[in-house]
């Protein structure tokens, strides 16, 4: 039986915890710093700029419609909407961020994480994840799916481009009362 030696262990372990710390600093260097976002309440800076990229992937500016993610500034509503939200599940929604971000280092073994792609790649990235063989990666992307459209289409600057003339109360309260 091999016995291994306090020292060869004590090598061994300072051996494997520098090779974590190395790419965890590998990480953090290609996740890169974002620029300070004023106001945040949950989200990081670089989560902010996470939500955005996923925000302007989903709702391009000029896509379907004329206006688009960044027009109503869906990560910001993201970040108050988390606000009110338990801490277990702002974590759960950091954790999410996060891994789209490394989604492109951890998946497809690219040198870039998701903030840094060119739009057109971004979009091919995002767009697997709703396919994705992976259970998480699509709950993920239908959940963020989710909270866009319903952020999105709120916005009465979106509503003529879906014909939609607005809340039905909103309607009744401005029609000339029916006198019986």
């Amino acid at each position: 039986m091999n016995a291994v030696s306090r020292r060869r262990f004590l090598v061994l372990g300072g051996s494997a915890a520098a090779l974590a710390a190395g790419a965890a600093g590998s990480l953090a260097w290609l996740r890169g710093s974002a620029p300070d976002v004023a106001g945040l309440r949950v989200l990081s800076s670089q989560e902010y700029r996470t939500m955005a990229a996923i925000g302007r992937t989903h709702i391009p500016q000029g896509g379907a419609f004329g206006p688009g993610a960044d027009d109503f500034d869906l990560a910001r509503l993201f970040d108050g909407y988390l606000a009110d939200q338990p801490e277990a599940d702002q974590r759960d929604a950091a954790l999410a961020l996060n891994l789209v971000e490394f989604g492109p280092v951890l998946f497809e073994q690219h040198a870039v994480t998701f903030s840094h792609l060119p739009p057109d790649a971004q979009l091919a990235h995002w767009s697997a994840w709703g396919t994705a063989q992976q259970q998480t990666r699509r709950e993920i992307f239908w959940s963020f799916s989710r909270f866009l459209g319903l952020t999105f289409y709120d916005h009465e600057a979106v509503w003529p481009h879906i014909a939609y003339a607005g809340p039905s109360f909103a309607r009744l309260a401005t029609r000339p009362a029916v006198t019986p």
